[in-house]
């Protein structure tokens, strides 16, 4: 059986408070990369501006802390620094009309949900969590959007770090179930040191006992890639056979390997202009419509913040962003809802164990 997408109830614009809200103000922004007073600020819901007589405007990708930009009817969620001189920016800091602004935060909630206790025990995921049903539901999305979504991964260098579960991510991608891979040198690197030496930092990756002069490696791949001037002309050159980039290298798969101060070399296709990397990876996180952060902490609540709870769908209609954040700690969960990602789900285990089990799931 097909899995069904949650059902979208959008605001009820005939309520009296929104009914009677005035329309939306604009104010011109004042330089290249500088909004004006009182600018309203967005959130990762939903959200609508007032036109008027009873016409509000859905917003088709609200994400965090941007900014609404409104022309000929055409309304765009901008970062600041990205807002020209002169766009019509929308101002207004209240949420439910005051202003002709409103954020619908219910729109995916289910029927029963009134119906809930107020109080009640184990209401958010914590390492005593049991998630069978999350990776159940897990499963049922995955199959469905690898036909009818977009599913964007986010991944630590610990993915590569053991033979396992770089196989099944392998697998993952090259079975559809990766449309875009956001990552750092480090996942690159250890994976590409991997498919050459079959090491990830110098342990061989299915015993992880440690080689002689294994620190080396990662050094000497980066090194290799240098001196082929790209990944793909490496993998060709070394006929390099398996791994998670060389899957996407296969299967044409995009990924985007935002740089940092922590880099060695870094390999050619890492992105060192920060706003560059984040304009990048922006790209992916509008087409978003599901996002699985695994075992890393940094580049999960940077796209978190990037990537809207709700996704416009060609024929108009609305359905939600699935986010996963897969992590050993709670911590990891916590700092993401913290910084705003409220709709996002965890998985409390190990990396080898998530993506095995994934895999061995949806392999048949």
């Amino acid at each position: 059986m097909s899995y069904i997408l949650p059902s979208y109830t959008p605001p009820d614009f005939s309520r009296p408070e929104l009914a009677q809200a005035p329309i939306v103000q604009l104010q011109p922004a004042p330089a290249d990369g500088v909004v004006p007073p009182n600018y309203h600020g967005t959130s990762n819901y939903p959200e609508y501006i007032h036109l008027g007589g009873g016409d509000w405007l859905l917003a088709p990708q609200s994400r965090m802390d941007s900014v609404l930009v409104l022309k000929d009817r055409a309304l765009d969620v901008v970062e600041a620094r990205r807002v020209k001189q002169g766009d019509g920016v929308v101002i207004g800091r209240t949420e439910n009309g005051e202003e002709g602004i409103y954020v619908h935060t219910t729109g995916f909630d289910p029927p029963d949900k009134a119906a809930a206790d107020k109080f009640a025990f184990r209401t958010r995921g914590t390492r005593e969590t049991p998630f069978s049903r999350s990776y159940d539901d897990l499963y049922q999305v995955l199959r469905h959007d690898r036909d009818h979504g977009y599913i964007a991964w986010v991944l630590g260098p610990a993915v590569a770090f053991d033979k396992d579960s770089r196989d099944a991510m392998q697998g993952l991608i090259e079975h559809g179930y990766c449309q875009a891979l956001l990552a750092g040198n480090a996942l690159a690197t250890h994976d590409l040191e991997a498919a050459l030496f079959r090491t990830g930092l110098g342990q061989d990756i299915y015993s992880q006992t440690l080689r002689p002069l294994g620190h080396y490696n990662h050094l000497d791949i980066i090194n290799e890639v240098r001196s082929r001037g790209s990944i793909r002309q490496t993998i060709s050159d070394l006929q390099l056979q398996d791994g998670i980039i060389y899957g996407c290298e296969k299967k044409g798969v995009p990924y985007v390997l935002a740089g940092s101060i922590r880099d060695d070399g870094p390999l050619p296709e890492v992105i060192a202009d920060v706003y560059a990397a984040q304009d990048a990876m922006r790209v992916h996180a509008r087409r978003a419509t599901t996002v699985i952060a695994l075992a890393t902490q940094l580049h999960s609540i940077a796209f978190g913040n990037m990537v809207p709870s709700y996704h416009v769908q060609p024929d108009g209609s609305v359905r939600p962003v699935y986010f996963y954040i897969v992590d050993m700690t709670e911590f990891s969960a916590d700092k993401l809802a913290n910084r705003g990602s409220a709709q996002a789900v965890a998985i409390l285990t190990n990396a080898q164990d998530f993506i095995v089990n994934l895999w061995n799931n949806l392999k048949h």
